[in-house]
């Protein structure tokens, strides 16, 4: 029997990413009382991996995490369990459910949706916010038809979108992206207006390496995790964990990854492509 419980966090994306970080966070949070609740995953892709992975998700017994590498100098090797996700949705058989539980409890929306997640799509259009309408192709449109849900129906109850693709200032950004696709489907002014105000956009930087995905769901992770959340008012958390950090200054966790960490592997990259092109041209 299907799950008809709305979880308070409703969550974009199936990676085996999310899946070692966000998703293992609450679960262990929930595990100490300190997460808003469960999680509830929507499948916006019709891979047949992600399709896969939807149908395993709600296990009783939730899906292993391994976490293996180094921890304080010290080789570790440890499999967590995660029971954090309670219900997945599949976007295209399932919409009319996302779309009732997006105004029935959900407090935070999280998504991760990959390199060419917020592209927009020609084909959707402004049709798609009546009822019973099909699900829009593109994520920021598929935001916008919810939002638009939320501001109809319960416009005072309060949310927070928490995007963790990797852009800079990224809640601000994806605000800005479903801002622009309101105006060009005419939306109401008054829906314009509560999109800044009703609904708190946060900045946040993820970090974790997920090496390898299990089958038919789960993840082998390295030890050191991060997400860096930019603090501002109203903002909800999904969960309290220790490797979630609320900050005033995002830029400075920004420049310590973007700069530091993926500056020297790209360059320590291209020095090994040059040494086998050196090494082949010896031979």
């Amino acid at each position: 029997m299907a799950d008809r419980r709305v979880n308070p966090i409703l969550q974009f994306g199936t990676s085996r990413f999310l899946q070692a970080h966000v998703d293992l966070f609450v679960s262990e949070a929930l595990d100490r009382g300190e997460a808003l609740g469960g999680i509830t995953v929507v499948q916006s892709t019709q891979n047949p991996a992600s399709s896969q992975r939807t149908q395993a998700f709600c296990r009783p017994e939730g899906y292993p995490v391994v976490v293996r590498g180094l921890s304080e100098g010290q080789a570790v090797t440890t499999e967590k369990t995660c029971r954090a996700i309670r219900k997945a949705l599949n976007a295209r058989t399932q919409w009319d459910e996302v779309r009732a539980d997006m105004c029935n409890g959900t407090a935070v929306v999280i998504s991760n949706t990959g390199d060419s997640g917020w592209l927009l799509h020609d084909t959707d259009g402004p049709h798609l916010l009546a009822a019973g309408q099909a699900a829009p192709e593109s994520f920021p449109a598929k935001l916008l038809v919810l939002l638009h849900d939320r501001w109809q129906r319960v416009p005072q109850q309060p949310l927070t979108v928490l995007p963790c693709e990797l852009v800079a200032n990224n809640g601000d950004q994806l605000h800005a992206t479903v801002a622009q696709l309101a105006s060009a489907w005419q939306c109401d002014a008054a829906f314009m207006d509560w999109l800044p105000r009703g609904v708190v956009w946060g900045n946040s930087l993820v970090d974790r390496i997920v090496s390898e995905a299990l089958e038919p769901v789960g993840a082998v992770a390295e030890p050191y995790a991060l997400w860096a959340v930019e603090n501002q008012p109203g903002l909800q958390l999904p969960c309290r964990h220790p490797d979630i950090v609320l900050t005033d200054n995002l830029a400075v966790f920004e420049k310590q990854k973007l700069h530091v960490l993926n500056l020297g592997h790209t360059v320590l990259a291209d020095l090994w492509l040059k040494l086998a092109q050196d090494a082949d041209m010896t031979v």
